[in-house]
């Protein structure tokens, strides 16, 4: 139809069409250059990201293996240039130019879709071996397969690997030659016991030289053989007894899950060290283990210093603060004494545990974390269950595995190692060489209750390692464990009576640099439950003199 045969409405009807895919192709043509624009910008912010990694990049076509790009980083790694690697295949170029393993590798890129190598040998265009960390994953970019390859350069972190299995075969090796003249020691030393038996014409003299040759023997020789046992501890963990290896067993266990512990235990037991070691033999390990205090947190701060502070959310809060919880994101925190974080704190807690989800103080946002929990605490928190100052739902959520630390007094057969392992640590810082320890010092060690645990152990050890003068160490025991005979009693009347002969020593003064906790090495916390525990009262007309402020 002729426009002139066209009414006048079809003719405005038509020019307003016009108008209308006039405008429409307007406003296509500029969402078009919309997204041209923030197409360079991302290729911008790419290529910026590809040629300053620290990591050498390679981009591969996923079907040919010819290479599209490499960053300048691998260009430096393997000296060969831009030009050296670009149109080529994988194989063709001279770190990769094993050609049976390159195809094999590159059709291992194409069907499975990500590969790691941990310890990829590769040459550089100067000769030089290098070992690098393989890794690479199949992306689609513009319908295309793109594989890209990231290497890093591994060779110092093998080579110092290297070193220090070498350095621990050696040191295997020196204590395997010791042990040998040991034992040949011994050999002639028992010898030369049977001659001297059979030579004295008197019974009571030879019974007399055969008892000084043993002493002699265990005296000389037990420092070699502690050092030789502390090589075979559990990492820091020093203790050959029953109930030692029952939690070296559940730390094991429980170590390779993400499962919640609870460790309970007197103070001084070493519960942060087992805590350690059940991070170290995690698959957290890579990271560090955050530790929280929560009886050393005031509680007006302990929300802040557990989760965190956006800047203003109160008075004081000049900055934003990263929250312990969030530093120990895909690691593990272990809250220590956890009996002193507040009612109103553990019901955020227990969300942590259950969701993995929390709010910064001033913050609407919500954080989630995939934290591992470790608390520890000296009290028994099913009673305080009982006694409405701890949630029952959080207490069932951190006691899923739970690990009971004996007290010293019930394991004696760890006193004398750990005595050594404080020896060798002393001996470095002091410049001393001990080489026994007198039988009757042993004997004292034994009998003592240790109320304050390893921490008392320890101080005691130290406190003679700086009075001892020459290789033989004399140790100050506690009196109590050189009380008279006939002085009887349960291990419980024994502790009591060392702990109020330290507290009129110091005027029943507990805490302060001059109070009963300080002298027996122990938390004043610990010393005043224990006090309790063993129905140990001021008398009501001496002065009350605490020690707190």
């Amino acid at each position: 139809m002729n426009y002139k045969d066209k009414t006048k409405e079809q003719l405005i009807n038509e020019l307003a069409y016009l108008h209308q895919r006039i405008e429409d192709l307007e406003a296509e043509a500029t969402k078009r250059k919309k997204a041209e624009e923030a197409l360079k910008v991302s290729e911008t912010r790419y290529r910026r990201l590809f040629e300053t990694a620290q990591d050498g990049i390679l981009l591969l076509d996923a079907d040919t293996g010819q290479m599209l790009d490499v960053n300048p980083f691998l260009i430096k790694m393997l000296g060969y240039s831009h030009k050296d690697f670009m149109g080529k295949k994988l194989w063709e170029i001279g770190p990769f130019s094993d050609v049976a393993a390159s195809r094999l590798r590159f059709s291992e890129l194409q069907t499975k879709g990500y590969v790691r190598y941990e310890h990829l040998p590769l040459e550089t265009k100067d000769g030089r071996l290098i070992d690098v960390e393989f890794v690479s994953n199949v992306y689609i970019v513009d319908h295309e397969k793109i594989i890209q390859c990231n290497v890093r350069d591994i060779t110092l972190r093998k080579q110092a690997e290297e070193s220090l299995m070498k350095a621990y075969d050696e040191m295997e090796l020196r204590v395997k030659e010791r042990t040998e003249d040991l034992v040949e020691a011994n050999q002639q030393l028992l010898w030369e016991i049977e001659e001297r038996k059979k030579a004295e014409e008197s019974l009571i003299e030879t019974l007399k030289e055969v008892k000084q040759l043993k002493t002699q023997l265990r005296e000389e020789n037990l420092y070699l053989r502690e050092e030789i046992n502390l090589i075979h501890t559990h990492k820091n963990i020093v203790g050959n007894s029953e109930a030692i290896n029952t939690v070296l067993k559940q730390i094991e266990q429980v170590a390779p899950t993400d499962s919640t512990v609870l460790i309970q235990g007197d103070t001084g037991t070493g519960k942060e060290l087992l805590a350690h070691a059940i991070h170290n033999l995690s698959a957290r390990k890579g990271r560090l283990m955050i530790k929280v205090n929560c009886a050393a947190l005031p509680p007006t701060l302990i929300e802040s210093e557990l989760f965190g502070r956006e800047k203003g959310a109160f008075t004081g809060a000049l900055s934003k603060q990263i929250g312990r919880f969030e530093l120990a994101d895909a690691s593990t925190i272990f809250l220590d004494e956890i009996d002193a974080l507040p009612l109103e704190l553990q019901a955020k807690l227990l969300r942590v545990l259950e969701s993995g989800e929390f709010e910064r103080l001033g913050s609407p946002r919500t954080v989630k974390v995939n934290v591992r929990i470790i608390s520890a605490t000296n009290r028994e928190l099913a009673k305080l269950v009982s006694d409405g100052r701890f949630r029952e739902d959080l207490y069932y959520r951190l006691n899923v595995f739970q690990i009971i630390v004996p007290p010293l007094r019930e394991r004696q057969e760890d006193i004398l190692p750990l005595v050594w392992s404080f020896i060798q640590e002393f001996s470095k810082r002091m410049g001393k060489r001990i080489e026994s320890i007198p039988q009757k010092y042993v004997e004292a060690l034994q009998a003592y209750p240790w109320p304050g645990n390893v921490r008392e152990l320890r101080n005691v050890t130290e406190r003679a390692m700086i009075l001892t003068n020459g290789h033989v160490l004399h140790l100050d025991v506690p009196k109590i464990a050189q009380s008279d005979a006939d002085q009887s009693g349960t291990l419980e009347e024994a502790e009591k009576r060392h702990i109020i002969e330290a507290l009129n020593t110091t005027g029943w003064q507990v805490s302060g640099k001059d109070g009963a906790a300080k002298i027996l090495g122990i938390n004043p916390k610990t010393l005043t439950s224990r006090m309790q525990k063993l129905g140990i009262q001021r008398n009501k007309k001496m002065p009350d003199i605490s020690g707190d402020s």
